[in-house]
């Protein structure tokens, strides 16, 4: 029998999205969102059930816009 436990809470997830936006004083983008929306359900997934919890990870993760560039090169392909 599945309880609500089991349903992902997507509102929560949503309004830590909205945070980081709001944090970092950025227009929400597609290839942003969709970074941090993957993110915060691994978030989720891993514990954190509170806006506020998945919005602090996301910000401590996503440092800014440019961490959430999936093709950005590694400082080893700088070198």
């Amino acid at each position: 029998m599945k309880t609500d436990r089991d349903e992902p809470d997507f509102k929560t997830m949503s309004d830590a999205v909205q945070a980081w936006y709001r944090f970092y004083e950025l227009d929400p983008k597609n290839s942003i969102s969709n970074v941090l929306c993957q993110a915060a359900i691994d978030f989720y997934n891993a514990g954190h059930r509170t806006p506020s919890d998945i919005a602090t990870a996301l910000i401590g993760t996503y440092v800014g816009i440019h961490a959430t560039r999936v093709n950005a090169p590694t400082s080893a392909a700088v070198h």
